[in-house]
């Protein structure tokens, strides 16, 4: 018996009635993470300029510093640009889902904050260091991306951030210190001996060369300035973007890193030589503008050497790859091979 409350069986215009709503809610689901991910856009850029008039005398200072210095800090400048387009390469991956916001970031805010006013403003006991504040400035950043766009998108960030905070800022000379006198001595020693091994009557007393010329001395200090400490920051601060962005491998990036201290320390040595063959004419080569301005000549063979390591390390790899890639696929072609004519002389994969 049927049952006479049965309705007809659906018509080809009501499935479609049943689906429009679906259509809609799919498509409001895509117009909410559109909109919310315009919202913690701005949202970003609000807070990030309250975040500049915050630690304004912080950011200022560091421009005075990369201005007035910038044979020595200059490259401090191009920094928060490498950070931003760090973060462009990984745009897709971005904005491949919706933002979603932690309030643990407003924790880490905070505190990243108090550390800042802490070494700004605290007692003489505290870390009061220009550094210590460029640290918890990136700590506050951390905490600010955390809250605004959540876990996902801040560990996408975390790179771009933790490379401004180590470059884009300048060391103070407290820290400086710690390994610049070694590397005064190395490039004393390294010129000294430069000179020497090319037949210049040289001698060297600690850091200070004398070039003789007919019987007379002229000297050449190795200051501070000259150590190639500076020198070596900048190459470390290229080295990781062109590893970053040049080379696929982690060894490879490690290997890349780790040159920028011979290239750097290689390069200083073969300024200082080349200051001291200078002084033969004139000793003033060896002092003001000039002195800075081979320094800063020495650069584009110290960037063309590293540039070649570069190379040198991605075609290695390159190679290796091309050779190996055929050899899989060969293998992988035998075994396939070998396990077709198996299965055919046993009558197939499913014989009894």
């Amino acid at each position: 018996m049927s049952d006479e409350n049965e309705g007809p069986p659906p018509t080809r215009a009501g499935a479609a009635s049943v689906r429009a709503p679906a259509r809609v809610v799919s498509a409001a689901s895509a117009m909410l993470r559109e909109v919310s991910n315009t919202h913690a856009i701005l949202a970003s850029v609000a807070l990030l300029g309250a975040f500049v008039a915050v630690f304004w005398v912080f950011i200022s200072n560091q421009f005075i510093y990369a201005f007035t210095e910038p044979a020595d800090w200059g490259h401090t400048l191009f920094i928060p640009f490498i950070s931003g387009y760090f973060v462009f390469l990984r745009r897709e991956e971005l904005f491949a889902k919706p933002f979603s916001a932690s309030w643990t970031g407003a924790l880490v805010l905070v505190f990243g904050v108090a550390c800042y006013v802490a070494a700004t403003f605290g007692p003489s006991w505290f870390v009061l260091h220009h550094n210590a504040r460029g640290i918890a400035i990136g700590v506050a950043l951390f905490g600010l991306s955390l809250l605004i766009l959540g876990w996902r998108a801040t560990k996408l960030l975390l790179f771009p951030l933790a490379y401004w905070v180590c470059f884009g800022q300048t060391i103070s000379d407290r820290l400086l210190q710690l390994v610049t006198q070694r590397m005064q001595d190395w490039s004393a020693v390294g010129a000294w001996v430069l000179l020497a091994v090319t037949g210049i009557d040289v001698e060297r007393s600690g850091n200070v060369i004398t070039v003789f010329v007919n019987g007379d001395p002229r000297q050449l200090n190795v200051a501070e300035a000259c150590s190639g400490m500076r020198m070596l920051v900048a190459f470390l601060a290229l080295g990781v973007a062109i590893a970053y962005t040049g080379l696929p491998r982690v060894w490879q990036r490690a290997i890349l890193i780790l040159a920028g201290v011979p290239v750097a320390i290689g390069v200083n040595v073969l300024r200082v030589y080349s200051l001291g063959v200078l002084t033969l004419w004139d000793s003033n080569f060896a002092t003001g503008d000039f002195h800075s301005f081979i320094g800063l000549v020495w650069l584009v063979p110290a960037l063309l050497l590293y540039l070649g390591i570069m190379w040198f390390l991605r075609n290695l790899i390159v190679e290796g790859d091309a050779e190996g890639k055929p050899a899989k696929t060969a293998a992988k072609a035998g075994v396939s091979s070998r396990t077709s004519k198996h299965n055919s002389s046993n009558g197939g994969p499913h014989a009894s």
